[in-house]
């Protein structure tokens, strides 16, 4: 019996449900979630594949494969697309940020299934002959650029001095783009070699980013009571 671990992202309830059960009786461990909001909330590192409805609310399927691929710990993560006839556009988008299948619809269930067989089929090779994605070297908002290798930050084509905390800090919530962080995570992540963190220390920090990043400063966004985010 297959051991992965499945995620379905679609609005649609009563398809998630028979999904699932089917899925289920594959072996599969699966979980729904009824919107990219949903999803994202979730220990993605988790699932060995995703399937994802292209067209829901707010955050649409697209949206939320970008803020997958962006994050380091989640661009691995096999995506299955699931569209509708009338949104190719959506789908050739979705292949090109790295999608690795899609599925037009109405689809029948063995057609589903199938395609999630050959998917898994194709990653566990790769892993098994050590052929892994080498996780990317830069981390691209418009023309906000990361560059991780060389620790540089360039906004524009112009390199900014970031010292290194900044630069963990800004890294850190690009990589996480789409997700509010609280003050207790980022602490844990950027100081986690410091003795004793005051918590001004992340106001004062994200001040300077914020400055430091020109337009794209706006993008750091403040949820009081909650933390911070970096939201495009």
């Amino acid at each position: 019996m297959a051991s992965e671990r499945i995620l379905i992202v679609d609005d649609e309830e009563t398809l998630c449900e028979v999904l699932k059960i089917n899925l289920e009786n594959e072996g599969y461990d699966v979980d729904i979630a009824f919107s990219a909001e949903q999803a994202l909330a979730l220990d993605l590192q988790q699932y060995s594949l995703i399937l994802l409805d292209i067209m829901m609310g707010e955050i649409s399927g697209i949206k939320m494969a970008k803020i997958m691929k962006a994050n380091v710990t989640t661009a691995d993560i096999p995506i299955i697309f699931c569209t509708a006839r009338d949104s190719e556009d959506d789908m050739i988008m979705g292949l090109n940020i790295g999608a690795d299948d899609y599925i037009m619809k109405p689809y029948t269930i063995r057609n589903v299934i199938a395609r999630v067989k050959s998917v898994l089929r194709r990653t566990s090779n790769l892993k098994s002959n050590n052929i892994t994605t080498e996780p990317p070297k830069i981390l691209q908002i418009e023309g906000l650029q990361l560059d991780l290798e060389f620790k540089r930050c360039i906004v524009d084509g112009v390199e900014v001095k970031l010292v290194k905390k900044e630069f963990e800090l800004l890294v850190y919530l690009v990589s996480n783009r789409g997700k509010i962080l609280s003050r207790e995570q980022i602490l844990s992540h950027v100081w986690s070699d410091e003795v004793v963190v005051l918590n001004r220390t992340i106001d004062v920090n994200i001040t300077r980013v914020r400055s430091k990043i020109g337009k794209y400063g706006s993008y750091i966004v403040t949820r009081s009571g909650f933390g911070y985010g970096f939201h495009d």
